[in-house]
């Protein structure tokens, strides 16, 4: 009976240890670049929050911390640095306009506060 199962399975060993092998590689892969997406993810939104932070220190340094009066100066001018300091991770991330002006009122907030 092994015999003929055998005999059966030999012409096609090859093809199907092929596929076999196929799909683990694709499976591999595909691990691979989930966490290597999720990595470059990562690293996106911290040079983002970075530069946003860094842009809410400039818009401190030229309109002073009293936001009230010029936040809307502030928020361009921080949203402006992280659109010319990390314009890939933007791209990566895409954020729209007001996802942006959220993290640079809540940065300039922040660095006002000292914190």
């Amino acid at each position: 009976m092994l015999d003929i199962i055998m005999g059966l399975i030999a012409p096609h060993l090859a093809e199907i240890i092929s596929g076999i092998v196929t799909a683990l590689l694709a499976f591999i892969a595909a691990q691979i670049k989930a966490r290597t997406g999720a990595e470059l993810d990562a690293n996106a939104r911290d040079a983002l929050h970075s530069a946003l932070t860094t842009g809410a220190m400039l818009a401190i340094a030229r309109y002073g911390r009293t936001a009230g009066v010029n936040q809307e100066a502030m928020v361009a001018e921080a949203v402006n640095y992280a659109k010319a300091s990390v314009p890939d991770a933007i791209k990566r991330l895409g954020p729209v306009e007001t996802v942006l002006a959220d993290l640079a009122v809540a940065k300039i907030e922040g660095v006002g506060r000292g914190g």
